[in-house]
């Protein structure tokens, strides 16, 4: 039988399995820690960034962090939210969104997430970098300009083989995620919507369905984002 451990978490005792990473034990007691690369069930990467919690006083990432016995974790102050806050700024200044005519408008974690941490408009300058969108697929359509290299398709599309259809490509200023041409044209209809599920933002489309739901009544514009775990 699984070790039972109690920390807290902005005061309040929660109860978990020794080892589960912060972001899932917290989850699990019905307290919400914003992330856009994390996947339940996949091994996490910190990519993001956004999941940052002060762990006994420190700065550090939830989704790969463990909690032990008597860990005191702060989630829901000033110096946090800050934090967070940043990110997602930086996220729309180093890319191009234009979250009006974006397809996934409505069930965009990084659109839900400027909502909730009241994102009006970047305080950082926008880049507006010239980035293409790959559309020499018969699937999927890749656009860069959406794209925030959070790694979830890297980590979680792959073929029959486990390889992966998508992976990192140049370095610095210039990474990107690139789709393997080869892998891409065997993509059944399944994994192609799958691929276009776990992109947290816009930059995996399948090919005529990005209007499917209309806006009004996608995921985010019924609930806030997080409210289906702090609200359980």
């Amino acid at each position: 039988m699984s070790e039972k451990i109690r920390f807290r978490i902005d005061g309040v005792v929660c109860e978990s399995t020794k080892g589960q990473y912060i972001v899932d034990a917290a989850r699990e007691n019905g307290i919400y820690i914003p992330t856009l690369c994390n996947i339940e069930g996949v091994k996490p990467r910190g990519a993001c960034r956004v999941c940052t919690v002060m762990v006994n006083g420190r700065p550090m990432t939830s989704c790969t962090t463990p909690v032990v016995d008597g860990m005191e974790i702060e989630n829901d102050i000033p110096e946090i939210k800050e934090i967070r806050k940043a990110i997602i700024e930086v996220f729309f200044s180093e890319g191009n969104h234009f979250c009006p005519s974006c397809e996934k408008s409505g069930s965009c974690m990084l659109q839900a997430l400027a909502y909730r941490f009241q994102v009006m408009a970047p305080r950082f300058p926008y880049e507006f970098p010239r980035k293409e969108i790959d559309a020499s697929h018969p699937k999927i359509i890749k656009d860069q300009n959406r794209c925030i290299l959070c790694k979830r398709c890297i980590k979680s599309i792959k073929d029959e083989n486990g390889r992966s259809i998508f992976a990192y490509h140049g370095r610095g200023r210039h990474l990107e995620v690139r789709v393997d041409p080869e892998l891409a044209n065997k993509l059944t209809d399944e994994l192609a919507q799958k691929a276009m599920d776990v992109c947290p933002v816009g930059s995996i489309l399948v090919r005529e369905k990005g209007y499917d739901t209309p806006i009004g009544e996608r995921k985010y514009d019924t609930q806030p984002i997080g409210s289906e775990i702090e609200n359980k």
